[in-house]
């Protein structure tokens, strides 16, 4: 494949509801007001309801129940709320694949959103928004999927180590699920820092632009590879990448997420 639009010519794009097209343009308006985000995802029942039901999972750990939606983005926040709703409404825009197992493919994009998140602490940087672009790295796959199930069959191959299947796209694709998927954000009109960060997210030092989220969800992603991943897997990840962003190893591994916290969409 020659280039990302010879590539998206041989694939039928995901039919984004309005809601999420309303929310990813409150993504780029830093005015964006509590009662925008609250109209827009009020406009859809099920999308409410099922944000409702993600508001009140254990992994929030909330004192008490929510039961409408101000409430939720009072006790979970704006930011993680219009996240969520945008995490739902990607995960339904995409059909089902054979030789992939959807419901893991999610949780495994979950956890990358988790650990993208939980890197961010000591950066100073958006949290919400590293969640979500944790969340999107992976959604290029399905693309390949739609435009080439042998190549996905290939991906998918087991045994299947931390980042190889970034490897095994470059080399049947020509590009890694991170930059299909900033394609992809970029043509939905996602905020530029996004979509730069997902460009870079498979080798995210090589650019001579240097994108910060970029790396934490180039660790969030190997980490969500790694299969039970426990404080000892921050040893496994690459030195330079954690050292550029100037993490300390001993702030990581004392603050190493648990499985139960990752929210799960389905």
């Amino acid at each position: 494949m020659h280039s990302l639009d010879a590539f998206f010519a041989t694939v039928r794009l995901p039919s984004m509801p309005e809601v999420a097209h309303g929310l990813i343009q409150t993504l780029n308006d830093d005015n964006a007001s509590l009662h925008e985000v609250r109209d827009l995802i009020s406009r859809d029942p099920a999308l409410s309801a099922r944000l409702l039901r993600l508001a009140n999972s254990a992994q929030f750990g909330l004192q008490r129940g929510v039961y409408s939606i101000d409430e939720a983005i009072q006790m979970v926040g704006l930011a993680q709320v219009r996240a969520l709703a945008l995490s739902a409404c990607l995960s339904d825009a995409f059909e089902p694949l054979p030789g992939l197992d959807l419901p893991t493919f999610w949780r495994h994009s979950m956890a990358c959103a988790t650990y993208a998140q939980w890197l961010t602490a000591p950066l100073e940087m958006d949290s919400q928004q590293a969640w979500l672009t944790g969340m999107m790295l992976r959604l290029g796959e399905l693309l390949i999927g739609q435009a080439n199930p042998q190549a996905l069959a290939e991906i998918e191959r087991l045994p299947h180590p931390p980042g190889a299947r970034w490897e095994r796209e470059k080399r049947l694709i020509g590009f890694s699920e991170g930059q299909i998927t900033a394609e992809l954000a970029r043509r939905w009109n996602f905020p530029m820092q996004i979509v730069q960060a997902l460009e870079r997210a498979y080798d995210p030092l090589v650019e001579q632009a240097f994108s910060r989220l970029g790396a934490v969800v180039n660790l969030a992603g190997l980490l969500a590879d790694t299969p039970d991943a426990d404080a000892l897997a921050v040893d496994t990840l690459p030195n330079d990448v954690v050292n550029t962003l100037g993490l300390e190893v001993r702030w990581m591994k004392a603050t190493f997420p648990a499985p139960d916290t990752f929210v799960q969409l389905h």
